[in-house]
């Protein structure tokens, strides 16, 4: 059953069957969805608990709207005889098998992806978990904040009062992330040899790939980045300073050049960059307070306008330490409309813009909306 939406697109004809819940296997089966994938998720009676998680968008939750447009839904319980019957059915012509329930669960119920494998040569498994497998680790519960926690990110992360929880799910998304791009390879080597494969993703795994430079730095020096919140902790100047109309500037020096540009332009200082604690970046940096407070007093009588204005002429990357107002309005931002049973809701659109044209993005579905269709489809 391919729609209109699905057809013509990269992946059009492949069928993902998703036992999925909360953020990071959506993530990962949206994008194929996006892409023209079929998805057929699978949720319990009560829904993907994600559902639940607020109702901002026309009263359904900002996490599921996003993460589950172009999906259809089936409600089926896998402990359940016949629903279990219906599932491999659905296997029996799926392309790629994508589930993040509790460690163990799946293959409790008879879906471990070693036993899927065995029984569809062709069949792409994706497991997804908090922290992998075969250790210690292997059956710890994990959200995205404990992850952040686990993997050293907060540590790094915030002002130096504190560690810091990043502001989105980072280690849902990384995974999902990672999942997709797998999935992706997985399809291809497919095209060559026939045969599916067996991935493992995991949330902890995700982020502990985007910490290779803290760790690698950290093993080579003997000293962990700083939290330094809105500042680099090796470039000066480079951080976030309040204009006069109390709006924050982030700027980013990069070289002594751009530096001098600086000095010139903005504050009015063509002299600085020869007088000692101002003549290099390694200067700056330990003489850091001094630099921010010079830099600081010449923004504080800035307007943003005119310190846009200036740093533009100076050459010197810049940008303004926005709210989520000034993001809904930001001239950058592209958006896409996608249809709920409560009415469109406005999203922001995927990144990737294929041969220059908005992407179509299918409906978010009501649970179970395609009971009936889809267990006519695959009866026996």
């Amino acid at each position: 059953m391919t729609s209109d939406l699905h057809a013509h697109r990269p992946l059009s004809g492949l069928l993902v069957v998703a036992l999925e819940q909360a953020v990071a296997a959506p993530y990962c089966s949206s994008r194929l969805a996006d892409a023209g994938a079929r998805v057929i998720k699978i949720e319990r009676a009560e829904g993907d608990f994600a559902r639940g998680y607020d109702t901002s968008v026309n009263g359904l939750a900002s996490y599921f709207v996003w993460l589950n447009r172009g999906k259809e839904s089936l409600v089926a319980d896998i402990k359940n005889d016949a629903d279990a019957a219906l599932l491999h059915r659905l296997l029996g012509k799926a392309d790629v098998f994508i589930q993040n329930l509790a460690p163990g669960a799946a293959a409790r119920a008879g879906f471990g992806s070693d036993e899927l494998r065995r029984r569809y040569n062709r069949l792409i498994t994706v497991d997804i978990t908090g922290y992998g497998s075969g250790h210690a680790y292997e059956e710890m519960k994990a959200y995205d904040l404990l992850v952040q926690a686990e993997s050293g990110l907060a540590e790094i992360t915030g002002h130096p009062a504190g560690p810091g929880r990043v502001g989105v799910s980072v280690c849902d998304i990384a995974c999902g992330m990672a999942a997709h791009a797998a999935v992706l390879e997985a399809l291809v080597a497919r095209s060559v040899t026939g045969e599916g494969a067996k991935l493992e993703v995991s949330l902890f795994d995700g982020m502990a790939d985007w910490m290779n430079v803290p760790l690698l730095y950290f093993e080579g020096t003997g000293v962990a980045p700083k939290r330094v919140g809105l500042a680099h902790p090796s470039i000066c100047p480079y951080g976030a300073f309040a204009t006069k109309d109390e709006k924050l500037v982030l700027i980013s020096i990069q070289n002594e050049r751009e530096w001098a540009n600086f000095c010139k332009t903005v504050l009015r200082a063509p002299d600085l960059p020869a007088q000692s604690g101002f003549e290099s970046n390694t200067a700056r940096v330990a003489n850091r307070a001094v630099v921010d407070a010079r830099v600081a007093s010449v923004f504080a009588e800035m307007t943003r306008e005119r310190a846009a204005s200036l740093l533009t002429e100076a050459g010197t990357a810049y940008g303004f330490v926005n709210g989520l107002d000034d993001l809904a309005h930001h001239p950058a931002l592209r958006r896409v409309s996608i249809s709920t049973s409560r009415g469109d809701a406005s999203i922001i659109a995927p990144p990737a813009i294929r041969n220059g044209q908005a992407p179509r993005l299918g409906a978010v579905p009501d649970i179970g909306e395609h009971n009936a269709a889809i267990r006519r489809e695959f009866a026996e």
